[in-house]
């Protein structure tokens, strides 16, 4: 079992993520569209993760130069397709 120090070290990660790419989790939660349980599963895979140093130095630069979101994640990211999936869809025409 993961300590608590742990879950929040990587719920911040898995945030602060979602926000580089432009997504709101609480919106997301408060609209129907995110479940307690999916979310709880992503923080779980970020703990999973080999590279959380590399990802909070990725975040830092993100955050330094207040960027726009962007597109991915690194593709180390173990959440990538949780990400992807809370992104409105395209419009292709």
């Amino acid at each position: 079992m993961h300590s608590v120090r742990t879950l929040k070290k990587h719920a911040d990660l898995v945030d602060r993520m979602a926000t580089a790419q432009g997504l709101d989790l609480e919106e997301d939660m408060m609209r129907g569209r995110l479940g307690f349980a999916a979310l709880e599963d992503a923080v779980l895979r970020c703990t999973g993760c080999a590279r959380p140093d590399d990802c909070t130095r990725w975040l830092d630069g993100r955050d330094a130069k207040a960027a726009a979101p962007v597109g991915a994640p690194p593709l180390f990211c173990r959440n990538e397709a949780f990400f992807a999936a809370l992104k409105p869809e395209q419009s292709h025409g």
